[in-house]
This record gives C-alpha cells, sequence and structure tokens, in this order.
C-alpha cells in the first residue's frame, strides 16, 4: 500500500440514485442518512436517491446531497477497507469537497458541516439567481492563453479564471454575456472545445458575493479544531493547521480560484502516490490521471 490521500468531489458530480447502495449494504449508513435529514428538516436522502434532477442540480441541493453522499462514501470505505481510512495521511476537496475533507480531519463535526454546505449552497444560489452568470469549461488551452483569453472577451465585465484543474482544462467564470464571447473566441484561438457547466452562477469569482460575508457569519458560530491530518486548501494549495486560518480561507474559497493542480502536485511531492476519489462522480481520478500517468486513483462507487 503506497502513501494515500482521500479526495472528495465537488459540485457538478451528482447523479439521481447515488449513495443508495450504501444504504442498501449498511444499517451505520442508514443512521447518517437519518441524522442528516433530522439536522437539515428536509429528506436530502430522498433527494439523493430519487432526486428529481432539477432539484438534485440546483446548488442549494446538490451541494448538501454531495456532501451526504461523499461521507456516506467515506464511511461505507471506513467499514469495508478500514486499512486504507486507517492509513490515508492527507485529504483534499474540490471547491465543496474541501468541506468533507475538514469532517474527514476533524475540524469539523459532521453536522457542523452539513449545515455549513447548506447554508454555503443556499447563499451561492442567492448570488447567482442575484446576477445571470456561469462557468465554461476551456480544453487544449495554457493558462496564459485562458487568461488572454479572458482578457479579450471580458469586455467590462466579470470574467476570470475559476479553477485550474489539469494540464489543459481550465474553467472560467463570469457575466453570461463574457461567457459566450469567450466561448466563441477560444475556438479561435485554438481551444480543442468550450464547454458551457450545467452550474446555477459564476463561482469562485466575486460575482459570488455577498454569498462569502453570509459563509462568514456561520463559520464565527461553528467550532473549527486543528486538524488530525493535513488538507490541502483550494485557495493556496497547502495545507493549514490554524483553525482561524482555515475558517478564513473558506470565506475566501468563495471569490478565489481553485488551485487543483497544484494542490495535487504537491501532495505527490510530498510522495502521496495513491489516492481515493471518496463520493460521487469519476471527475477526480481522471484529473489525477491527466496531472500525472504514474499516480494511482480509486474510486468508491456511489451507484
Amino acid at each position: 500500500m503506497g502513501k494515500i490521500a482521500l479526495l472528495f468531489p465537488g459540485q457538478g458530480a451528482q447523479v439521481v440514485g447515488m449513495g443508495r447502495v450504501f444504504a442498501e449494504r449498511h444499517a451505520e449508513i442508514r443512521k447518517f442518512y437519518a441524522k442528516a435529514n433530522d439536522i437539515l428538516g428536509w429528506d436530502v436522502a430522498q433527494l439523493c436517491f430519487e432526486g428529481p434532477a432539477d432539484k438534485l442540480d440546483s446548488t442549494a441541493g446538490s451541494q448538501p446531497a454531495i456532501f451526504l453522499t461523499s461521507i456516506a462514501a467515506l464511511e461505507t470505505l471506513r467499514i469495508e477497507s478500514p486499512d486504507v481510512v486507517l492509513s490515508a495521511e492527507a485529504a483534499a476537496g474540490l471547491s465543496l469537497g474541501e468541506y468533507t475533507a475538514l469532517v474527514f480531519a476533524g475540524v469539523l463535526s459532521f453536522a457542523d458541516g452539513l449545515k455549513l454546505v447548506q447554508k454555503r449552497g443556499v447563499a451561492m444560489q442567492e448570488a447567482s439567481d442575484a446576477t445571470p452568470s456561469g462557468m465554461v469549461s476551456i480544453l487544449g488551452l495554457e493558462q496564459s492563453q485562458v487568461e488572454e483569453l479572458c482578457d479579450k472577451s471580458r469586455g467590462g465585465e466579470t470574467l476570470q479564471i475559476a479553477n485550474l484543474l489539469c494540464p489543459g482544462n481550465i474553467v472560467i467564470s463570469g457575466n453570461n454575456a463574457a461567457c459566450e464571447r469567450a466561448a466563441e473566441i477560444a475556438i479561435k484561438m485554438g481551444a480543442m472545445k468550450a464547454v458551457p457547466l450545467a452550474v446555477a452562477g459564476a463561482f469562485h469569482t466575486p460575482l459570488m458575493r455577498p454569498a462569502d460575508q453570509k459563509l462568514a457569519e456561520v463559520l464565527a458560530e461553528i467550532t473549527l479544531h486543528r486538524p488530525e491530518i493535513p488538507v490541502v486548501s483550494n485557495v493556496d494549495a497547502q495545507s493549514h493547521d490554524d483553525p482561524e486560518i482555515i475558517r478564513q480561507i473558506l470565506v475566501k474559497q468563495i471569490l478565489q480560484p481553485v488551485l487543483w493542480e497544484t494542490s495535487v502536485r504537491n501532495l505527490i511531492a510530498q510522495g502521496f502516490d495513491t489516492f481515493y476519489e471518496v463520493g460521487p462522480g469519476r471527475v477526480l481520478r481522471g484529473l489525477v490521471r491527466r496531472i500525472d500517468r504514474k499516480t494511482v486513483c480509486y474510486g468508491v462507487d456511489v451507484l
């Protein structure tokens, strides 16, 4: 067994039916779903298992649903492959997934993590509703080219890099009109594809204000603990021990780009050679392969 880190997915990984297999296999997992329903005051388990898809895809629905499914996947892994979980020496999560990573590392309780992502999802949905905006995945261009693309396409509106995922896969985020211009110009600049993402708004940009301040208010009421293992932050691709720094970083994460490629490269440089994607989807496995083909990334299937 190599040096293990757990990776937790973010928004966009949701799919109707996710996690049902965990609940069917283990009574302990059914207790997590029941507890989540009690904490939120609505049936998040039913949303995960049965949909409807449009409600699951909404920011307010998907964030607690993905968080809960990832926790269910983690606890299933703990039951079925305890050595993997016990051997994990670091964690990271893509945007929303950072909250799951912090729960795994003991920074947040399950209940507080679930409450936080629920509030985060509602605040981000409200910010999205206030300004028509979105995100576009640009495939096949270097970071400098994508920065140039944003400059050419911005037109006085908001448009910037939101996610640096892996070589040749960079997501930009901004006002709808600017995103549409960028999608057209990207192809002319040599991009293989420019794919609009099915998200509510321009995540990881200033257009998410005041969601950051709403999150800060909720975070101020929650106790954070020192992490038991390092959790790599999206904001700076570093791990932090101080709970107050972690609190500040979670607020900054709403508005700042996700440095995913650098985060994974930093873990690899520290000797991590085995990753597990714990939660819905297969996106993180694909990104790890694109970042370093020698590095192994397994999954925990949720369907």
